[in-house]
């Protein structure tokens, strides 16, 4: 009889810091620039060199630390983190062991809308490594060393998570909280934010952890879900068959859907940590720190509170709006001129949502401005255009950059209210259909719908529609 398993996953989250330069020294961090264009004689680990600390990447980390509830250490340290591979051009790393940064947080958020706390071990200073290019039938890699020295927070959590369903909820606020920030642009695809799950299996109501398996190579929430489930599955099949799991680190082929051995996974031992001899102790006065919180920004789970309580929006509408802060600041705008939060959040969720997807585009690069999207609801509003005509038109509002008025007026979509008008196609329809006029005044009330249809579809959509149905119910009643 097989045994029930259940999954312990921790995670280890790199965040890229939006630092203008380098964390110890002043290379830029452009992404996309030629090989090795962005290196000097420190990133490139040249004998005699000194490194700097980058003031601003600490400061970014000590605002991370707070918008997650970590305690602040007064006194940090970095060290050398030693390990030999072709895009480590110093043959170490210069990072934070036994002094980190921030320690003891917890990142709220919700499964299937129920909240799970999932607590921050840590969240630490690093360098990033290089970046080995593999050649398409070649029998060499050549390394750019641009990304070498680039800033990154480590943000580790406990083994709290017990599903791939839990772990992408996690990472969602994390990135959220990070854009909020503005501490890291989280772009998965370019690196900006990489994710290493740490998974093991134990039997169910058992407490102690099995053997843990760290995955790498996974830059997007699909992928992570992915690559979860089948290790889940494959672990679960190594027990089953009375084997056991090797500690190791695997990578994530996603063409394959398959997750394969890197190397062995090394301890804290195998590391050689040992402090930096050219970087003194970093002490952060607490006068420091209460500085940069005031700086603090509304926090995406803050702002979804308010939105509830101060727009009237339903717990969902909030969650959607606020997932992004250019979102969030867009709906705002829209508000502030148009003072019916619901409607607004009915288009931008529906509507401008559906485009700025097909397009990839941001709210904060939106071809639709919030002026332009006002001046569309309120031609809803006054009752110049129908609400289906609207949505028609939005589309073309969005590719064009037109005015609103203006694809209206070139369209010849003005909302027919003319009674004389609308009297005549309620005419047309009535003697049209005969049958369902008799049965309308058999009692069959529910018709009139089907009339309002049939007016609307004989006007192209421009009828009023309530225009509509209080000029056929005297008529019918007639």
């Amino acid at each position: 009889m097989n045994v029930a398993y259940e999954a312990v996953i921790g995670l280890e989250v790199h965040a890229q810091l939006r630092t203008q330069a380098k964390m110890f020294c002043a290379c830029g961090t452009t992404f996309g620039l030629s090989a090795n264009t962005q290196t000097c004689p420190i990133c490139l680990g040249m004998p005699g060199i000194l490194p700097v600390i980058n003031r601003q990447a600490v400061e970014m980390a000590i605002r991370t630390g707070l918008a997650l509830s970590c305690t602040i250490r007064s006194q940090n340290r970095f060290a050398r983190k030693n390990y030999f591979y072709p895009d480590l051009p110093k043959g170490y790393q210069i990072s934070q062991y036994e002094a980190p940064i921030c320690e003891h947080g917890w990142v709220e958020t919700y499964v299937n809308r129920v909240p799970k706390r999932i607590q921050i071990r840590r969240a630490h200073l690093e360098e990033d490594a290089g970046k080995n290019i593999h050649v398409s039938g070649s029998s060499h890699s050549r390394v750019d060393l641009n990304r070498a020295g680039i800033p990154l927070l480590e943000i580790v959590t406990e083994p709290d998570m017990r599903s791939a369903d839990e772990v992408v909820a996690y990472l969602k606020s994390l990135r959220d909280i990070l854009m909020y920030l503005e501490v890291c642009d989280g772009n998965m695809e370019e690196g900006s934010l990489r994710c290493e799950p740490n998974l093991s299996l134990r039997p169910v109501g058992q407490q102690g952890l099995g053997t843990k398996v760290e995955l790498k190579n996974i830059n997007s929430f699909k992928f992570v879900r992915e690559a979860l489930e089948y290790e889940i599955k494959r672990q679960t099949k190594v027990l089953d068959e009375g084997r056991s799991v090797q500690q190791e680190t695997r990578l994530w082929d996603a063409e394959k859907g398959v997750t394969v051995t890197m190397r062995s996974k090394e301890d804290a031992h195998d590391y050689r940590y040992f402090p930096d001899p050219d970087l003194v102790p970093l002490h952060i006065a607490q006068d420091w720190v209460e500085e940069l919180r005031k700086t603090m920004p509304e926090l995406p789970s803050a702002r979804q509170k308010r939105f509830v309580t101060e727009h009237g929006l339903p717990d969902y509408d909030a969650g959607v709006l606020t997932s992004s802060k250019p979102l969030a600041d867009y709906f705002e705008h829209c508000v502030k001129l148009f003072g019916q939060p619901k409607t607004v959040s009915n288009w931008v969720m529906g509507e401008l949502l559906r485009e700025l997807k097909n397009t990839g585009t941001s709210a904060a690069n939106s071809p639709v401005s919030p002026e332009r999207l006002v001046s569309l609801l309120r031609l809803v509003e006054d009752r110049t255009v129908s609400l289906k005509v609207a949505r028609e038109i939005f589309p073309e509002l969005y590719a064009s950059g037109k005015a609103p008025e203006h694809i209206v007026k070139e369209g010849g979509l003005t909302q027919v209210s003319d009674e004389a008008s609308l009297e005549k196609m309620i005419d047309d329809v009535l003697a049209k259909n005969p049958a369902q006029l008799a049965q309308y005044r058999g009692g069959k009330e529910e018709v009139l719908g089907f009339f309002v249809g049939q007016v609307m579809k004989a006007s192209g959509g421009k009828a009023n529609p309530g225009k509509v149905n209080e000029l056929l119910k005297k008529k019918l009643a007639g």
